[in-house]
């Protein structure tokens, strides 16, 4: 899902030394290998192999049943990530909860929550921040990712909520041709609580380019006939 060190999995937010990926159940991962599942079921289908393809639809199954047992979190209304030594949900809140509605795994309702969390909380005048925590990792506020931004217009218009989709389409866009306009390159992450800043923090410099940045915009532009 490309994450790296973030807020996301530390105990707390603040100190790195406290950082227990080992003890989460991540819910963007396990929503991928569901459609990993789900594809190979559709392949074996396609090949007249309906014993394999049963075989990988049940494990399909059985994993959103999962999600739906361990990563919804009834009091945030929100999907998250599960401790699974503390058999409890992880305290972070984050733009990882958005995978269930690109999978298709989350209900009506649960999406018209996220929708509603998303609009309130993450979303910024560049576009949606990667988490509410600022703790100078990259995958943390303020930072944006094209992955995200994506998974996001994708989840959210498969369930009817274009409107909030189309602006994050617009703000995003609008950070990309601004810090473009500036700097003359695309880059791997953008600060989007101000449209036109480059992101920052991490282990490493910031990156000129980047496959999903361009990626990411040049799919957008294309919707509206651009290139």
């Amino acid at each position: 899902s490309g994450w790296d060190f973030s807020s996301r999995w530390f105990l707390d937010p603040e100190d790195i030394t406290t950082i227990h990926t080992a003890d989460i159940v991540p819910i963007d991962l396990n929503c991928l290998l569901y459609i990993l599942e789900q594809t190979i079921a559709e392949s074996y289908r396609s090949i007249k192999n309906p014993l394999l393809a049963r075989k990988f639809e049940r494990a399909a199954q059985r994993r959103a049943a999962a999600i739906q047992a361990y990563c919804w979190n009834e009091t945030e209304q929100f999907f998250g990530d599960y401790n699974f030594h503390l058999q409890q949900p992880t305290e972070r809140i984050t733009l990882a909860g958005i995978f269930p509605l690109y999978a298709g795994i989350a209900t009506s309702k649960q999406a018209d929550c996220v929708a509603k969390r998303l609009e309130k909380d993450f979303l910024k005048p560049g576009g949606l921040v990667t988490t509410l925590v600022k703790s100078d990792q990259q995958w943390d506020a303020p930072n944006g990712w094209a992955p995200l931004q994506w998974i996001a217009i994708q989840g959210l218009r498969a369930y009817g909520h274009d409107a909030l989709a189309d602006e994050i389409k617009q703000r995003w866009v609008a950070t990309n041709r601004a810090v473009y306009s500036t700097h003359h390159k695309l880059v791997e992450k953008y600060n989007v609580e101000t449209i036109d800043a480059l992101g920052g923090g991490g282990e490493y410099p910031l990156q000129d380019g980047f496959g999903w940045t361009n990626g990411v915009l040049a799919a957008l532009l294309a919707e509206d006939g651009e290139e």
